[in-house]
């Protein structure tokens, strides 16, 4: 593994692993190279996959752990992008994976065989953190919402579904796509797009019951009545 000799206060840990869209499996042998989103053709970082399609711990550079922990106008985080190849699949790079210091970032990576795949690389961006970019507002919705002649849904537990139903688009744009997400994989990345790793556990905690909890409300009421 190579790591560029800067010599910051600060540093995160990277690790990737790398597994095949179909089956799974682990791909071994898998060549990473990790370089600042800014400066894309700047390599930082190299690794390979072992036969566990793991690639061992890699350090970055990071800002100061006190930028994250209060609003700042300054980035409170380093993004990098993550270029990977493997023999008979397809490359993939995936820019804007962000890393805080003092934190571990787990980034997986699914490679298409291309027997199968429909391009020369797949790109995945990541956006700017929800914290630190500039997002429209959200749309107020009213606290107490009507609810439908069939009467409310009111369950004798809570229920956590597999999936729930991820809307691309405006609320009111009825052609943009509808995606099935698991749902614990939606809840992670949601959390990890509104709250930082860096922040005291019992914050992180609180988040995500609140996100946990808005989602819940949401699949029971809003789309339980839009399926029936």
């Amino acid at each position: 593994m190579d790591i560029s000799n800067q010599t910051p206060q600060y540093f995160g840990d990277l690790r990737i692993s790398v597994i095949s869209t179909i089956g799974y499996l682990p791909i071994e042998g898998a060549q990473i190279s990790i370089a600042y989103t800014t400066e894309p053709g700047n390599v930082v970082a190299t690794a390979t996959t072992d036969s566990s399609g793991i690639a061992q711990l890699i350090q970055l550079p990071a800002p100061a752990f006190a930028l994250s922990q209060e609003p700042s106008e300054i980035q409170p985080y380093t993004d990098y992008n993550i270029t990977v190849e493997a023999e008979g699949y397809e490359p993939i790079l995936v820019t804007g994976s962000e890393i805080l210091p003092n934190e571990l970032s787990l980034q997986q990576i699914r490679m298409t065989p291309l027997q199968v795949a429909q391009g020369e690389e797949e790109i995945i961006n990541i956006p700017v953190h929800t914290l630190f970019g500039e997002y429209p507002a959200k749309i107020p919705e009213d606290e107490i919402k009507p609810m439908p002649d069939t009467g409310e849904i009111v369950l004798s537990r809570v229920v956590i579904p597999e999936y729930i139903i991820v809307h691309d688009g405006l609320p009111s744009d009825s052609t943009a796509p509808n995606y099935w997400v698991r749902y614990k994989d939606y809840i992670k990345n949601v959390a990890s797009c509104e709250i930082y790793s860096t922040w005291p556990e019992n914050a992180i905690y609180a988040n995500i019951l609140v996100i946990m909890s808005f989602t819940l409300n949401r699949v029971y009421t809003e789309w339980y009545h839009r399926i029936h």
